[in-house]
């Protein structure tokens, strides 16, 4: 099965474009086209929670990010503390 993070990545970007061209189909159909309204609604919610999923995936991705950050700069300084002794000037 492909990882479903790979299959995404930069999905963001052509959700904005879609959405910006289901925007303007909106605006172009007019009132009375009622299927045409509909089915937009439901293109325009589609990618509304796709864009919600991708920024809940970049907050997750963000916050491990900030776990791994914390981490190396944990083990720099414990390897620092722990490393030879340090030399005085001349």
């Amino acid at each position: 099965m492909a990882d479903p993070r790979k299959e995404r990545a930069g999905e963001g970007e052509a959700l904005l474009r879609r959405l910006r061209r289901l925007k303007i189909r909106a605006a172009a159909a007019g009132t009375a086209d009622r299927l045409e309204l509909l089915a937009l609604i439901d293109d325009i919610e589609t990618v509304r929670r796709k864009l919600l999923r991708e920024c809940a995936q970049l907050d997750e991705e963000r916050r491990l990010a900030t776990v791994r950050v914390a981490a190396f700069n944990t083990y720099a300084r414990v390897a620092r503390a722990a490393g030879a002794p340090q030399r005085r000037g001349h």
